[in-house]
């Protein structure tokens, strides 16, 4: 920058003393009392994924020497065996990685004595995904579970096992079908695939899980752009009967005053649209990439990226 320029700010600027300057900043919690709190929840109220019979409360939690699997816990399965599990931390304030999954995955995968890794966070990354993996001493499944607010900060964990402190993340079943004849595709949401850590399975949840989802149709994989929103949870009957209350209400001039406010045209094919598991048309293009991401009942975000 050259010449002559100026510096504006909303914020007053206030002078400090040299006694304030002087006094012992307030020290931030450690991250080792951060893991102590979650692995306290862990065997307290356990990670849930919605089915009243399917919550794994762990027995222990213990500590590890290593960055990738700094935990691992044991808890019983449907037949009283105890069953071994490693998990992922990821930081306090901050995104879980892509990188740091694929370095738990690595070190698990050359362990190779348990049938879970637990990928707990407060966000992820989109392109991570529940899976299974193949070893050869068998398999193990990779599963998100989004950690509590009541986490963050000392004296809001709740100690009983009704809590749901740790909320697996289900991944959404998505279909893409394609219309040669209109060159377009369409996207379908059929469900969620739920890990089940007390029977050792993979259960595919009903549709009706699922609140909302939203589509970006020219996903760059960055930015998500919400470009289609559709309600599903519950049944469409009672979908109709809170639109119906909702029309009732709205007059033609609040309409048009809307559409003045929104500089929008409110388009009724699309309302009568809005529930449903089947997107609008997509115009198929090659390399065209397009992100679904579906809210269960939980509030719980999860997301596919898929290539037309």
């Amino acid at each position: 920058m050259a010449g002559p320029f100026t510096v504006e700010t909303l914020q007053s600027l206030n002078p400090v003393s040299p006694e304030e300057l002087e006094a012992p900043a307030e020290e931030l919690e450690s991250q080792a009392q951060f893991e102590g709190r979650v692995f306290a929840g862990l065997t307290a109220s356990g990670v849930r994924n919605g089915a009243r019979n399917e919550q794994a409360v762990f027995l222990r939690v213990e500590r590890r020497a290593s960055p990738a699997l700094p935990a691992e816990g044991y808890r019983r399965d449907a037949g009283g065996r105890e069953r071994k599990a490693y998990f992922l931390l990821g930081p306090c304030f901050g995104t879980v990685s892509k990188t740091q999954v694929n370095e738990a995955v690595r070190e698990c995968r050359q362990l190779g004595d348990a049938d879970w890794l637990v990928v707990l966070g407060f966000a992820f990354d989109d392109a991570i995904e529940n899976r299974e993996q193949t070893t050869n001493a068998g398999t193990f499944q990779v599963t998100r579970a989004r950690i509590g607010e009541d986490l963050l900060q000392e004296g809001l964990l709740k100690k009983d096992k009704k809590a749901a402190s740790f909320v697996t993340i289900g991944e959404p079943e998505i279909a893409l079908l394609r219309d040669a004849a209109t060159g377009t595709a369409t996207v379908e949401v059929q469900g969620l695939d739920i890990w089940d850590p007390i029977n050792n399975r993979l259960a595919a949840r009903s549709v009706e899980d699922i609140v909302y989802w939203r589509l970006d149709d020219d996903y760059d994989g960055a930015n998500f752009l919400v470009r289609q929103v559709f309600f599903c949870g519950g049944e469409k009957n009672e979908f109709k009967k809170w639109r119906a209350r909702l029309d009732g209400q709205a007059s033609a001039s609040a309409k048009k005053q809307a559409e003045q406010t929104l500089r929008i045209e409110l388009d009724e094919d699309a309302w009568e649209r809005l529930y449903g598991f089947r997107s609008h048309p997509i115009e198929l293009r090659p390399g065209r990439r397009v992100a679904v991401r579906v809210i269960s009942q939980f509030g719980e975000e999860s997301t596919r990226v898929l290539t037309l």
